[in-house]
């Protein structure tokens, strides 16, 4: 399958540069009966709220929705999209949109269906998935030898039923050539928002982001371990009380031998245990909770570096800036610049329901 996917690729940026003019993108959502509503919504917001940010000029973004089932389909929601049918995206496509959701099953059976989304993705220039999509594109054999990453609920799925695809749970997005795969449902927004960068510059995303109350940018190796953190709580007692008391106690040295003694067990007992009930060593998840800490503190306070390491238990600062960078991939200063990023200027745009009544 890869042999084949590759000998078909996507069209090269001369052959799209000649097929589709840059003043306006067709950028092409597909959507099948329960199909994620954000996954959709999200990133199609984004690239359309570039559209009325440049109201005054052409449109930056050519929209269209296609769908197996039309003109109305039904997301996990209940929500009833217009859709044009697959045939209608003809020629060349600048990004292809593959959503997830619970209808993601029955879409992976339709055999036809993913053969379309082979075919279109060859004549795209970008492919990018959101959630469960990065399933889809999975079967279609566009991943194969590739990294991907996909909700980290479903990692391990993914990674046993396509063994050809590099399977990262963890970050927000992952890029591979022209294969963008984001992660869990509202990181398609992010994801959008990087390619808007890529495509207007930075000046236009952060203007996208202000309009829409975002964060201008969540780092692309920022992990999802927050949610992976909750996944790996435990109903085993008393591990379950255990992790309570250490969200409590991050501030505490905390040793093996002092957890083991809390759980009334042995040191070597207690870390089988422990393993088996979470998934991970005690050390691992006690690393894993200072490092989600600190991310709280460098996002909503203004204590320094030194002063958020003490409070998560780091007792030397260069421990704790290893340990934060291994796990998110930034700096603490790096990462407190993108989460305190704060502008103010108006919007570009004012909305005609925001307009003032006449006197």
């Amino acid at each position: 399958m890869a042999g084949i996917v590759n000998s078909l690729s996507l069209w090269t940026a001369l052959r799209w540069e000649q097929a589709v003019t840059m003043r306006q993108r067709p950028v092409v959502i597909v959507v099948y009966p329960g199909a994620q509503t954000l996954d959709v919504s999200g990133p199609l917001e984004v690239f359309d709220t570039v559209n009325r940010l440049m109201a005054e000029h052409e449109s930056a973004y050519r929209l269209q929705c296609v769908s197996p089932v039309f003109p109305s389909v039904a997301t996990s929601a209940g929500l009833v999209l217009q859709a044009d049918p697959l045939e209608a995206a003809e020629g060349a496509i600048d990004t292809l949109v593959v959503p997830g959701g619970p209808g993601l099953k029955e879409a992976l059976a339709d055999t036809s269906f993913v053969t379309w989304i082979r075919c279109a993705a060859a004549r795209s220039r970008r492919v990018a998935s959101v959630c469960g999509g990065a399933f889809l594109l999975a079967e279609a054999g566009l991943l194969d030898g590739r990294r991907a990453t996909t909700h980290w609920a479903y990692g391990k799925q993914m990674a046993r039923r396509y063994p050809e695809v590099t399977v990262d749970p963890e970050p927000i997005y992952v890029r591979d050539g022209p294969y963008i795969t984001s992660a869990g449902v509202s990181t398609g927004i992010d994801m959008a928002l990087a390619l808007v960068e890529d495509d207007l510059g930075a000046a236009c995303a952060l203007e996208v982001a202000k309009y829409l109350v975002l964060y201008f940018k969540r780092p692309g190796g920022q992990t999802q371990f927050s949610m992976v953190l909750d996944a790996q709580l435990t109903d085993q007692e008393p591990i379950r009380s255990l992790q309570d008391w250490i969200q409590e106690n991050l501030h505490r040295t905390l040793t093996v031998p002092e957890l083991a003694e809390r759980a009334s067990m042995s040191p070597r007992h207690f870390a089988r245990v422990f393993a088996q009930a979470v998934g991970m060593t005690p050390g691992q998840y006690v690393r894993r909770l200072r490092i989600a800490r600190a991310r709280q503190l460098l996002e909503a306070t203004d204590l320094s570096v030194c002063q958020i390491a003490g409070r998560c238990g780091f007792t030397a600062i260069e421990t704790f800036l290893r340990a934060f960078a291994a796990v998110v991939g930034l700096t603490p200063a790096q990462y407190r610049h993108h989460f305190q990023l704060r502008t103010h200027s108006t919007p570009a745009v004012e909305p005609a329901w925001a307009e003032r009544r006449p006197a």
